[in-house]
């Protein structure tokens, strides 16, 4: 039992002292099924049976019907969202978890078959040129509409709106999905924005809606329940590439996060294979840390040793675990007793249903499978 591993130590995260530092990362899992995208009791089960993170980061929830990319993911902006939401955060506490919800908006990556046949919204009129899930599986993405400047203004209120809604469903915080090539992602990058507005042009244009988007969310709860994700190092996926002032706009970023005072920032390592990209960061966590001064999150590819050394080198103070969480719901516990890992099954990650989703078995299921 290596109970003294720096991941299962506690850690202070804005107004809460949480239990280790193994946080579930927010996972796309296409589980709600329905013509209102409510989370259902399938949700309640999966996220109860993984409360024992220190802190769980939901799946990414769509802040209006605009937001939605992809098939079945529960949103967080009608009534019956909100109340099934309110079933799976009461189950999570009656466990000693915390939650908080990923609030997002897709942008371009969607399509008119996700939007009542309109077309989706971008920065600037560019197709990604990749592939949006719909209802009749994958379908090429088409060219987006560029978004007024007043409309910006109606986004921000709708991530506004969603944290308010959050917390009436009982999280106990957000996270605001700036990464991985959606919408706020696509205001940063040049290649995805080419607008001549203030919410184009300089690093600061580009960055402009993200501070929008806090500054709104301040008025409906305290900071220090708000975690940002980035993925500064995104590069050939979703196409956004990176360019002379990908690096510069993040530590801009980065550095006026610090005015904030947010619950963590939550930043990816590289996706792909960067190491032959001047303009990419190798190692996102090392590049950054002397650039915030809060609660430093990271994730994409780690296991327990990466973990335990990453935190112990003093480059973040927390990790969020993907996949193993999927299907190793007890993950901090394995991690204690060094215990065996068990392989998730891609081809049930965003289907519907039980299978895959909340039918791993716990070390204990497994012992007492076995007496």
């Amino acid at each position: 039992m290596k109970t003294d591993q720096p991941l299962l130590q506690p850690i202070k995260v804005g107004p809460y002292t949480l239990k280790n530092r193994v946080f579930m990362a927010p996972l796309t899992r296409s589980r709600a099924d329905n013509e209102g995208l409510v989370p259902t009791e399938l949700h309640q089960i999966y996220y109860k049976q993984r409360a024992s993170a220190g802190l769980i980061i939901s799946e990414g929830s769509p802040i209006s019907p605009q937001g939605i990319g992809y098939i079945n993911t529960p949103g967080i902006y009608t009534p019956e969202q909100i109340n099934g939401w309110k079933k799976v955060t009461d189950t999570v506490h009656e466990e000693g978890g915390r939650i908080f919800i990923q609030l997002w908006h897709v942008g371009r990556i969607s399509h008119p078959d996700l939007q009542d046949g309109k077309l989706p919204v971008a920065p600037s009129a560019i197709n990604p040129n990749t592939k949006s899930f719909t209802q009749e599986g994958f379908k090429e993405t088409v060219t987006p509409r560029a978004l007024e400047t007043e409309e910006v203004a109606q986004i921000v209120q709708d991530f506004k709106k969603a944290a308010e809604n959050a917390m009436k469903a009982g999280f106990d915080g957000v996270e605001i999905h700036a990464a991985n090539g959606y919408l706020l992602h696509q205001f940063f990058s040049k290649n995805a924005n080419q607008r001549t507005d203030k919410y184009g042009g300089s690093v600061e244009n580009r960055a402009r809606i993200l501070f929008e988007v806090l500054d709104a969310i301040s008025e409906v709860m305290d900071s220090n329940k708000v975690g940002v994700r980035l993925n500064p190092s995104l590069n050939d996926i979703f196409s956004i590439f990176a360019d002379d002032e990908t690096i510069e706009v993040f530590e801009y970023i980065v550095k006026k996060l610090n005015e904030y005072d947010l619950a963590y920032l939550h930043l990816t390592e590289p996706f792909n294979d960067v190491s032959n990209e001047p303009k990419v960061i190798k190692h996102t966590a090392k590049h950054f840390r002397p650039l915030y001064k809060g609660t430093f999150v990271t994730n994409a590819g780690f296991d327990k040793n990466k973990g335990n050394k990453v935190i112990e080198d003093g480059d973040v103070d927390a990790v969020a675990f993907g996949t193993l969480f999927i299907s190793n719901p007890d993950l901090p516990k394995r991690f204690e007793l060094d215990a065996p890992l068990q392989k998730a099954d891609p081809d049930t990650f965003y289907v519907p249903g039980a299978k895959g989703y909340i039918d791993y078995p716990t070390l204990e299921e497994v012992e007492n499978k076995h007496i």
